[in-house]
């Protein structure tokens, strides 16, 4: 498995082919930026930069506001789960036929996997590009009220609602006076500065008591502080403390896999770069020689 831009492997004699010869029922796995071909190929495959070029970036925030990345590294997170999905794959053709195999995934592909559902609305629609709201925005092809609004003390997100029901559940008779679910979408900024004024005169707390019940989708806004200190996290027992070969513990978070009703958890932490090379030569007769790595 490596992440090298197209044709450093090939120089360093590891390409797929050259290890194939080797051992033909390898299973071989590799990330790019962009693809092997085009004219992007060599470009660096950072985040940021897939995140910008892909679209993704463009799509966040408000119509108004600056394109927005995603406060976590998204695209590096997508593509190595295509990459382990496409793994998995060849592992189990590899159990039942014997054949290995070769896996491709790029970032970029993976950011506009990711982005299927708008992408597919803009290959349909004319090539109109989406729309993202101008106010309160979460998504570009959905009706108001749509999106995160401030509260008096803090923040409250509404996905899907009927309008009309909402105002009348806030006692906002300018709310319910859109009546025409036809113009849910097509005044969807007007209906939303409607009632992000609304929400401002009451808390969170206050409004998800009236709108919960009701069966309205909505919650809080949380960081990290306050969500870890809410009951439905801690239910989950997400938490996991690591250790590393060099006596360092770290917390950070367990799998997300449950497997027969069972945590998948390991206390072992990430090792360091190359640390298990030895013994890994050792089992397996594979000392690394000159002529396996194109020396010349």
């Amino acid at each position: 498995m490596h992440n090298f831009r197209p044709g450093v492997m090939e120089r360093l004699g590891f390409d797929y082919e050259s290890v194939k010869l080797i051992n033909p029922s390898v299973v071989y796995a590799q990330i790019s930026g962009y693809g092997e071909e085009g004219d992007w190929k060599h470009l660096p495959g950072q985040d940021l930069l897939l995140q910008s070029i892909s679209g993704l970036a463009w799509l966040n925030n408000s119509s108004n506001a600056n394109p927005t990345p995603m406060g976590v590294s998204v695209v590096d997170m997508l593509a190595g789960a295509h990459l382990a999905q496409g793994i998995l794959s060849l592992l189990y053709r590899k159990g039942v036929t014997g054949e290995g195999g070769s896996i491709q995934v790029s970032m970029l592909e993976s950011a506009l996997d990711f982005q299927f559902e708008v992408l597919t609305c803009y290959f349909n629609d004319g090539g109109q590009l989406p729309q993202r709201s101008a106010v309160n925005s979460g998504h570009a092809y959905v009706a108001a009220p749509y999106g995160i609004y401030k509260t008096k003390d803090d923040y409250i997100a509404i996905a899907m609602a009927d309008i009309v029901q909402l105002g009348h559940l806030l006692n906002s008779s300018e709310l319910a006076a859109y009546n025409d679910k036809k113009e849910w979408f097509d005044r969807r900024d007007e209906i939303k500065s409607v009632l992000a004024r609304h929400l401002l005169t009451n808390t969170t707390s206050y409004w998800l008591n009236v709108l919960e019940p009701a069966g309205i989708w909505c919650s809080k806004v949380l960081d990290y502080e306050q969500l870890t200190e809410e009951e439905g996290y801690k239910a989950l027992d997400m938490e996991v403390v690591v250790k590393t070969s060099n006596g360092i513990a770290i917390k950070t978070t367990r799998s997300p896999v449950r497997v027969d009703g069972e945590l998948l958890i390991s206390e072992t932490g990430a090792p360091g770069l190359g640390e298990h090379n030895d013994a890994i030569e050792a089992k397996f007769n594979i000392g690394v020689k000159p002529e396996m790595i194109g020396v010349k």
